[in-house]
């Protein structure tokens, strides 16, 4: 059998960790099976369509390396090509379903009675399940509107499979009939996703587990058809570290917005596909073709996974400290160049990441590449570079008050700067690592001190106006001669007298 499995969102929000969770399933499982990921956009629900919102889907699955190799594939352009009809004909015909004409009023008044008594809510027949031809005919021709509806047997137990959980059985008698065709000509998930998932040759449909309530009727609505259901893979909730149901208190936003934060797409890939999955031994940091090659349904976990954003930010610094520098800085840069001109990070209370984007975006690549190599251990989402960056960027950079009131005062310093500034201005050319090194060693000799903190430190605020930072050898190899004269005559102008 060749695996055929599609990703069917509704353009009605922002893709959100689940959505793309389903998305990545959907795309290893493929890889894993050589078979095929269609994309299809379930657009039926007209009121709630957010415009741009197919784009923004399809950029999503972009930056999380999902690709599909058909689609994308629209319900409305289907409907209106009358894909559906002869479907619908068939079961009107079969009597598996059937037209009500009920108004707003009337099923809210069915509802109301039900919660009173106690009873199950929703439409187990009302007044058109057994309605003859003839009333059906004079609603049609009276021009009220209606709905078709699935006939769901009663008095039967329907049983199907979910591949995580087993074997699931229901009572029909608590299933509502559910519509499928609505008042405005327009089909339902529970019709149109069915009846395209058989014509598109689906053979596994993976989906939240909210939608396991909703099986049976499909199940129903397949038999009906004479159709075999493809394999249904209900996947676990996912919720907050708390327990709670997932939120943006949580850290579950927009998935395009972990991009904006400063998420390589690969890291945030990396880290959803575990959420309640497991490659079956201890890994983690796994690339999409390990994942893919590990992945199998037995994987997937049936209680809950948990989002937990300081894996997130672990993971994330994983692949920052792997990546070659070269590769880092263009992606660094194209981040940059992206938020140069947003509000993103200002609005989340960031604004010194967001002031140094355009210093990055502007850097030329060679002296871009040398900051981040001395950053790239110390820093975890592309955002942080915009600060981290700014100190070796910059012609002078701020300095921390706090920095130089411990080190500035100390009697030996201002010899300290003189000797190192006499020593860096006398170099034909800039500096290596050892040459810093050694000078740093020889300035404690000369100054008598015991260890070489009182050296290391007060250069390095002289240097970048800051105590903490990459290893001070390094950072003076990357500053070169003439920028470090010029920040150590600063240092000097600012000592106390």
């Amino acid at each position: 059998m060749s695996v055929r499995v599609r990703y069917a969102p509704s353009p009605t929000g922002s893709p959100h960790v689940g959505n793309i969770r389903t998305a990545l399933y959907n795309s290893l499982f493929a890889r894993r099976h050589r078979g095929t990921v269609l994309l299809r956009i379930e657009d039926t629900d007209r009121a709630r369509a957010v415009p741009g919102c197919e784009e923004e889907i399809i950029e999503s699955l972009a930056y999380v390396g999902v690709e599909w190799q058909e689609g994308p594939f629209r319900q409305s352009e289907r409907s209106a090509q009358g894909v559906y009809q002869p479907y619908i004909d068939s079961l009107v015909e079969s009597g598996s379903a059937y037209f009500a004409f009920e108004t707003p009023e009337e099923l809210a008044a069915m509802r109301e009675e039900q919660s009173r008594l106690k009873l199950a809510t929703g439409y187990f027949g009302g007044a058109w399940r057994d309605a003859g031809p003839g009333d059906v005919e004079r609603a049609r021709a009276e021009g009220q509107p209606g709905v078709l509806r699935l006939r769901i047997p009663r008095d039967e137990t329907i049983a199907f499979q979910d591949a995580v959980r087993g074997d699931i059985e229901v009572d029909s008698n608590v299933l509502d009939d559910p519509v499928l065709i609505k008042a405005d000509g327009m089909p339902t998930y529970h019709f149109a996703a069915m009846v395209d998932d058989h014509l598109m040759g689906i053979t596994h449909v993976f989906r939240g587990e909210e939608w396991i309530a909703s099986a049976p009727k499909h199940i129903v609505l397949f038999r009906a058809l004479g159709w075999e259901p493809p394999v249904l893979v209900h996947l676990p909730v996912i919720k907050g570290k708390d327990g709670s149901k997932l939120s943006k208190r949580h850290g579950d936003t927009a998935c395009l917005d972990f991009r904006r934060a400063g998420f390589l797409g690969e890291a945030l890939a990396n880290f959803i596909a575990l959420i309640g999955w497991s490659p079956g031994d201890d890994r983690e940091v796994m690339s999409l073709d390990e994942m893919s090659e590990a992945f199998e349904i037995r994987g997937i976990q049936p209680s809950s996974g948990v989002f937990d954003p300081e894996k997130l930010d672990w993971m994330q610094g994983e692949y920052v400290r792997s990546l070659p520098t070269g590769a880092l800085t263009r992606k660094v840069r194209e981040y940059a160049s992206e938020l140069e001109n947003s509000d993103f990070l200002r609005a989340k209370g960031e604004e010194a990441a967001a002031e140094g984007l355009a210093l990055l975006a502007a850097q030329d690549e060679a002296r871009l590449m040398g900051a981040i190599g001395l950053l790239q251990q110390r820093c975890t989402r592309l955002s942080d570079f915009s600060v981290a960056c700014k100190p070796f960027l910059v012609d002078q950079p701020a300095m921390d008050p706090s920095a130089t009131a411990k080190w500035f005062g100390e009697p030996h310093v201002r010899e300290l700067f003189r000797a190192l500034r006499e020593k860096v201005a006398a170099l034909p050319d800039d500096p290596d690592e050892a040459w810093c090194e050694a000078t740093a060693r020889a300035l404690q000799a000369t100054l008598g001190l015991d260890k070489l903190g009182p050296v290391v430190h007060p250069i390095r605020v002289a240097l970048t106006g800051t105590t903490i930072g990459p290893g001070l050898f390094e950072l003076m190899a990357f500053l070169g001669r003439d920028r470090m004269v010029v920040r150590l005559d600063s240092a000097l102008g600012s000592l106390p007298a």
